[in-house]
């Protein structure tokens, strides 16, 4: 017995298709074979009278003869082998019969009127009064000379064949009962295929929901089922370098915190404990001040993350001109270009580039860029900020001449927490957050490198054609859940 599940459901819905449809094909079968039989019987009789009846009426004539002599002669010309021949009157009477038995009751069968009706042949299909054999009665009509119309019935017993079709009837029963069984055989196999793969991916999903996360879908499965098992394997994979993304990050964010925390700790107990000179205590401040901003800005990283993934994050759109908050960017990056001795170059190929955006925000995104592109620069390398127009578009490309990025970590640098060099310091969720910002500017952010010679990464934004007309004094009021749509939510 098949346990309650898919498999019982895909056995029995299988199982009653096939059973149904078999049992359509045997019914039409046997009212087919049935009909072929009973036909033949009928048109082998309905011959024999088209052939007999017109000689026999031509041969005779009832006028050199008595009623009953003439009705025996025509009893001997119309006789059919295994077939009784009853000849009646217009009422149903049996005048004479071929088997010699007369006949008390007149004959009250279907056949009688309809011949007498359509004045052609008749059949009839029933069972013998007397004898209760099925029989075949078939009925035509003799006028000889326009007189007096008689009735030729011939009888004949049907139960031969009646016993064949029953035959017939088994012998396709039991077919239809052993595909039945062939049915239920496959139809258990084909269950089982598609159950056990499915029980398999369950137990190894129960295993994962526990948090064992090494274990895997085995098997090759197809189809569906494999691509279920391929999922499953590739979520856990995900999960477990998820994982080790998360690790990581708690490391290096531990890390980012802990060094400037250390440092903000030794000195304020220093000058807590006095007898330092005014410039031994103004570096000591200078230390404390500069590792105050640097655990601002890690906060605040982490805020425009948490920001962006709970759709909070504040937009205050209105015309940017991008070319001018490109040079404030080269303009605040240039202290830590001049120190690896990098140059910065803005090449815009025109005087104007509108965009509608939030200013703020897209400063934040170049600044990450360039200031990335500075870090894992060469000295004395070149960084240059390509602008141009195209097609509706502004695209800005920071382009540099560093170490670059190898094809397998390209394909992940934009992911949240992951970072390249690990040594480098930082939360990995520079390029992350510069990814949203960006897309929630209807923008797009795209990087190319080559491992040893430099990457360049391209911005393209929406051209603003035309200045939309927008109350300045209430921009910095709109948030993401507001009606206005100068508000963008990510």
């Amino acid at each position: 017995m098949i346990k309650k599940g898919i498999g019982r459901q895909i056995v029995m819905h299988y199982f009653i298709v096939i059973f149904l449809a078999l049992m359509l094909v045997e019914v039409v079968f046997l009212f087919a074979i049935r009909a072929y039989y009973y036909d033949t019987i009928y048109n082998s009789i309905s011959s024999h009278i088209d052939v007999t009846v017109r000689s026999a009426l031509i041969s005779t004539s009832a006028g050199d003869y008595g009623e009953m002599e003439y009705l025996s002669q025509i009893l001997a010309l119309l006789k059919l082998p295994e077939a009784e021949l009853q000849i009646l009157d217009g009422k149903g009477e049996v005048l004479i019969s071929s088997s010699g038995f007369p006949s008390d009751k007149p004959v009250q069968t279907s056949d009688i009127p309809q011949a007498l009706a359509s004045g052609s042949t008749s059949k009839w299909i029933g069972r013998q009064a007397t004898t209760g054999e099925p029989v075949m009665a078939v009925t035509t009509t003799l006028q000889p000379g326009g007189g007096q119309v008689y009735l030729a019935r011939f009888v004949t017993s049907i139960e031969k064949v009646n016993q064949r079709l029953t035959e017939i009837t088994l012998v396709s029963m039991a077919i239809i009962a052993a595909i039945l069984v062939i049915v239920l055989i496959v139809s258990i196999g084909l269950a089982n295929s598609i159950v056990r793969p499915i029980n398999n991916i369950i137990a190894v999903s129960a295993q994962m929901a526990k948090g064992r996360f090494d274990v895997r879908v085995e098997g090759d499965y197809r189809y569906e089922l494999g691509e279920m098992g391929s999922t499953l394997n590739y979520m856990a994979e995900e999960i477990v370098r998820s994982n080790q993304i998360k690790d990581d990050f708690i490391s290096s964010i531990s890390h980012e915190l802990r060094t400037p925390l250390t440092s903000i700790k030794g000195w304020s107990e220093t000058l807590d404990s006095g007898g330092y000179d005014p410039d031994e205590t103004r570096i000591g401040m200078g230390i404390i001040s500069k590792e105050t901003e640097r655990l601002i800005g890690l906060v605040e990283e982490l805020l425009d993350f948490s920001k962006l993934q709970q759709n909070e994050m504040k937009l205050t759109m209105a015309h940017v001109e991008l070319k001018e908050l490109l040079k404030e960017i080269v303009l605040n990056v240039w202290a830590k270009a001049e120190l690896k001795k990098v140059q910065l170059r803005l090449d815009a190929d025109g005087d104007s580039f509108p965009v509608y955006g939030d200013a703020n925000r897209l400063k934040q995104v170049f600044l990450n860029i360039v200031d990335n592109a500075i870090k894992f620069s060469h000295e004395s390398s070149v960084i240059v900020l390509h602008v141009v127009r195209e097609d509706g578009w502004v695209r800005t490309a920071v382009q540099d001449s560093g170490i670059g990025i190898d094809e397998e970590n390209l394909k992940r640098v934009k992911d949240r927490f992951f970072q390249v060099n690990t040594q480098g310091g930082g939360t990995g969720l520079g390029l992350a957050i510069t990814q949203q910002l960006v897309e929630l500017h209807e923008g797009e952010l795209n990087m190319t490198s080559e491992l040893g010679v430099g990457t360049t990464v391209s911005v393209k934004l929406p051209l603003l054609e035309e200045e939309p007309k927008v109350e300045e004094e209430s921009l910095d009021e709109k948030t993401f859940n507001e009606e206005p749509s100068d508000t963008k939510p990510i």
